[in-house]
This record gives structure tokens, C-alpha cells and sequence, in this order.
């Protein structure tokens, strides 16, 4: 018998137990069933939107009343959008992934339409980025519906196109002019932090397509590049990054490092467990955007080091969810597209969180499904519905639901003959 042989590992199968490293390799029973993507990513983003809209109420309230408004105005606002999104969430749950590949031309148009709306007399400007839209007494953002337009988009020309995405030509046409065209009115609105979550969708999908390597090399050269010169020409990034690289010491901490510093206040007042849920110091008109770019600030005020794990944790599990569709799905188009949305809102959580804890300079991105604000919160339900749907779709995941369903019924049969 040769060395290799006598040395393979017992199969199981043969009636060999399994060896220690395939032992150790294998997933708990509860983590490696046909739902587990379904409930891991449903049960974070539930959880996530409810923490927010706690969180929302909290960090707000001080200043709504500052502005003599009721201390509910900004929840009971974010509350409207989460009620608009839930069933806008069910919806795209429901949807199969064919339907939603063709939607994938029609979102697109729509989403730069909007998107050009921004540049005429619709437009609103607010904190030096012109990126919302006024209609009917509502500011909307468009580049949020655009996220999405652009993960449905790419996935449905590059699922089509798979056989030929071995050459350049095909993985990058039309599926580049179209993303830069988009990216170019993101930035002519001077919003870099939603061009760099638009930049991150399209290196998600384009790699889970499997494009061509040097697609990825020249094309993040060319993205860096373009990032610098859009930092280099504004004096307000600029300063950004310096107060970022400073010792937040002196005029400084009263000027450019206000924000981040009182940020890191806050997380440093919370301490392990937190000075309770309301107790927030820093929201008395001394942390701006308390509500918005820097809640996660205020939670680890508020809920403390155990808190903010919890947001950290929540997100990872959506992430791992996402990242099962992506492996085990056999639909290109699903898998492209949730490529696409875990690049979004992981992304677009890892840089928030990063800005936070200091990691990062200060870019201006919210805290995805946490963070005050409508049109982000009603376009991330409505593309994590998508992904749930998807999930509902992985192999086996349609006849576990089926089963399970049929076991709810039969157990309140038999409670009802109880009762009787």
C-alpha cells in the first residue's frame, strides 16, 4: 500500500470516524442548515432597524427641543420612512430574481433621472454636498435609490454576459461607462463618501462576476487617482484629513476635530456598560450630527462598549449571511447582485464606524439602517428585502420554509383539538 494512501483519513462514510481537522471544520447543526442565510440576514436587519429608531428618539430629542419642536419629531419622521420600507421590504422579498433582473434597465434610467434632478431648481444643498431632491414638502436623496439601481443593473448585464467576461472588452462594456456616468454626477454633487460606496458596489459585483484581474488594477488606480484629485481640490477634505492627522490640541479641538473629538468623548464617557439609554452627555448640543453620522457614537455612550459590539456583531451577521448567498446560490444574477449590496452596506458600515473610533478622516456617511435619515433607510430595507428573497431562494432553502410551515399548522391543529 503506498505512504499516500495509508495516510488519508478514515472517510465516514466507510464507516471511519472523522478526522480531527474535518471534525473541526465543520459547521454547528443551527449555522449549516438551507435557511441559515434567510435568518441570519432577516433577523440582523429587524434588529438593526429597531435599535436605530430607539437610537434615533435618544440622540435626537435634546435638539429637537433646542429647535422648539416636540423631543419626537426627527423619530416619529424616521418611524414614517421605516413604516414606508417595511412593506416595500416584504415586496422585494417576494419578488423572484427574474423579476428583478428586469428591472434592471428601468431602475437604472430612473435612478439617473432623479439623480439629474439634483442640478436643476429641485436641488437642495446641505452641508456643501448637493445630493437631495425637494418634491411634494419631502427631500429625497437619489444616489441611495442609485445604490440600488446599480447592484440590480450590473447584475443582471453581467450575469447575460458571463460566457464572455473573459475578455475586457465585454466585462467592462456597458457596464463601466454606465457606472462612471453615475459616479460623475455623484461627484459633480460633491459627494465623495456616496461615490466611494458607489465605487465599492462596483468592485464587489465585477469580482464575484469574475472579470479579469487587470481590470481591478487598472480600474483602482484610475479610482484612486480620481479620489485624490477630488480631495486635493477642496480646501473642506483637506482640512478633513489634516485635522484627522493633528493632535486635536488647541484651536483645533475647537475647530476642525470638534466633531470627531467629541465623538471619541462619547465613546470613551460610555465605558464598558454604557451611562444608561438616554443619559447621553454629548447629544446636549455638543456632538453634531448626533443623530446622523455619529450615533454610533451615542450608542457607545449610552449602551457602552457591549453596545457598540452588539451594532459590530449584528452587521457581521448580515455580512456572513450575505456571503452564504453568494457562495451557495446558483443563480450568477443573485449572486452578483448580493455581492453588490454586501459591498454597500458592509462598506458603507465599516467606513461610518471607522470615522467614529478615528480610523478614518471624517467623510459624511451614515450609519446604514441605524442612522437618522429616510431615503437611506427605505432604499437598504428595500435591497436587503431583495437579499432576503434571494436567500429564500438558495437550494433546499423553499422546500425547509414549506416544512417548517406545515409543522406551525399541524402544532396549532393539535393545540386547537386541546382546547375543544
Amino acid at each position: 500500500m503506498s505512504s499516500e494512501t495509508s495516510t488519508r483519513p478514515a472517510s465516514p462514510a466507510a464507516g471511519g470516524a472523522p478526522a480531527p481537522a474535518e471534525r473541526g471544520l465543520r459547521l454547528p447543526a443551527w449555522l449549516d442548515t438551507p435557511l441559515t442565510s434567510y435568518y441570519l440576514v432577516l433577523g440582523s436587519s429587524v434588529v438593526l432597524i429597531g435599535l436605530g429608531l430607539v437610537m434615533v428618539l435618544s440622540s435626537s430629542s435634546v435638539d429637537s427641543l433646542a429647535d422648539g419642536q416636540s423631543a419626537f419629531t426627527v423619530f416619529w419622521r424616521q418611524a414614517v420612512f421605516a413604516l414606508i420600507g417595511v412593506p416595500l421590504m416584504v415586496l422585494a422579498a417576494r419578488m423572484p430574481p427574474k423579476s428583478w433582473a428586469a428591472l434592471g434597465w428601468p431602475l437604472l434610467v430612473g435612478a439617473m433621472v432623479m439623480q439629474l434632478l439634483v442640478f436643476t431648481s429641485f436641488g437642495v444643498g446641505v452641508n456643501g454636498n448637493r445630493n437631495w431632491v425637494s418634491l411634494g414638502g419631502f427631500q429625497l436623496q437619489p444616489s441611495e435609490i442609485g445604490k440600488l439601481a446599480l447592484c440590480v443593473w450590473v447584475a443582471a448585464v453581467l450575469a447575460r454576459k458571463r460566457p464572455l467576461l473573459g475578455e475586457p472588452v465585454h466585462a467592462m462594456v456597458p457596464v463601466v461607462p454606465g457606472a462612471l456616468l453615475f459616479l460623475a454626477l455623484v461627484l459633480y454633487g460633491a459627494d465623495l463618501g456616496t461615490a466611494l460606496i458607489v465605487m465599492a458596489i462596483m468592485v464587489g459585483t465585477m469580482f464575484v462576476a469574475g472579470c479579469p484581474k487587470r481590470i481591478f488594477v487598472f480600474g483602482g488606480g484610475a479610482l484612486a487617482l480620481l479620489t485624490l484629485v477630488m480631495v486635493m481640490t477642496s480646501s473642506n477634505r483637506l482640512g478633513r484629513i489634516a485635522s484627522w492627522r493633528s493632535d486635536c490640541t488647541g484651536d483645533a479641538a475647537l475647530g476642525a476635530c470638534f466633531q470627531s473629538l467629541h465623538g471619541k468623548y462619547a465613546l470613551a464617557t460610555g465605558g464598558w456598560w454604557g451611562v444608561g439609554l438616554g443619559a447621553s452627555r454629548e447629544k446636549w448640543g455638543l456632538l453634531p450630527e448626533a443623530h446622523n453620522d455619529f450615533i454610533f457614537a451615542i450608542i457607545g455612550e449610552e449602551l457602552g462598549l457591549v453596545g457598540t459590539l452588539a451594532v459590530v456583531g449584528l452587521f457581521a451577521a448580515c455580512a456572513v449571511g450575505m456571503f452564504r448567498i453568494v457562495l451557495r446560490h446558483t443563480d450568477p444574477f443573485v449572486k452578483i447582485a448580493t455581492a453588490g449590496v454586501l459591498a454597500w452596506v458592509i462598506g458603507q458600515a465599516v467606513v461610518n464606524i471607522g470615522v467614529v473610533i478615528g480610523l478614518l478622516p471624517v467623510i459624511g456617511l451614515p450609519l446604514p439602517l441605524v442612522s437618522s435619515g429616510g431615503s437611506a433607510l427605505v432604499m437598504t430595507m428595500a435591497a436587503l428585502g431583495m437579499v432576503i428573497g434571494f436567500a429564500r431562494h438558495e437550494p433546499g432553502a423553499q422546500q425547509a420554509l414549506a416544512a417548517r410551515a406545515g409543522l406551525v399548522r399541524r402544532s396549532l391543529a393539535v393545540v386547537g383539538r386541546g382546547r375543544r
